[in-house]
């Protein structure tokens, strides 16, 4: 069963080692989801799962210890996922992508070691019930599941925006938060899948994945943080 979930966006901007000398400017959605995953760390979980988007038609499970990089980046800087055995040569257990390394810097940046970590990867354009599904076989495997959900909201907020400037990427935005903020699995299910396509908005799919673990769990949410600087949408909110 669903007890907490912390959800964060999940820009390789939010390690400093990344932003560099624009770090501080997302100090405040740093704090904010160190916040939530206290949260996460409070709930005294049995099991955690981090979720977050793979790509557009991509989606995987990663155990503990599977190894993340920011070398893309122009970083030499490595992140694991969890307290699991490092990968050793010949080990086949995929890479991370983008959204779980984020993830793992951030547990690693807690000393995350309430409860045993698994990744699952999300194919962005995986459909709602499907994504239903999966958050209601994860929150099945334990008395105590919590989540911690990456994704950010859309990417057409302005002109100067990955997707430029989308009229309706503020109101998709605005019902995305409202929906996080006040725990609401049915507004979340009810985000259009089609439309968070059109508008860039990676964290659709784990939106709704954990919309379906938190079925009949009666949680209570709060929205920590909610801008889009860079003309991207990103919220942190925490359920409990």
């Amino acid at each position: 069963m669903l007890v907490a979930a912390a959800v964060c966006p999940c820009p390789p901007l939010l390690v400093p080692e990344v932003a560099t000398g624009a770090a501080p400017e997302l100090d405040a959605a740093r704090a904010a989801c160190a916040d939530a995953l206290g949260v996460l760390a409070a709930s005294r979980p049995d099991r955690l799962y981090v979720v977050g988007p793979a790509g557009e038609d991509a989606d995987g499970t990663y155990p503990a210890g599977s190894v993340g990089s920011f070398a893309g980046f122009g970083v030499d800087l490595s992140v694991r996922l969890g307290t699991g055995p490092t990968p050793g040569p010949g080990d086949a257990r995929p890479s991370l992508p983008l959204s779980l390394a984020v993830a793992a810097w951030f547990l690693q940046r807690t000393d995350w070691a309430d409860a045993p970590v698994e990744g699952r990867g999300v194919a962005e354009r995986l459909g709602s019930e499907r994504c239903a599904v999966t958050g209601r076989e994860l929150a099945a495997t334990a008395d105590r599941v919590a989540l911690l959900v990456m994704g950010d909201g859309s990417a057409c907020r302005s002109v100067k925006a990955p997707g430029y400037l989308d009229e309706r990427a503020a109101a998709f935005d605005a019902e995305a938060g409202r929906a996080l903020g006040s725990a609401d699995p049915a507004a979340l299910l009810a985000l259009d899948a089609e439309l968070a396509y059109e508008l860039k908005a990676a964290g659709r799919a784990s939106w709704q994945v954990l919309a379906g673990a938190a079925e009949g769990a009666g949680l209570a949410g709060r929205l920590l943080y909610e801008d889009a600087p860079y003309g991207v949408g990103y919220m942190v909110a925490a359920w409990s």
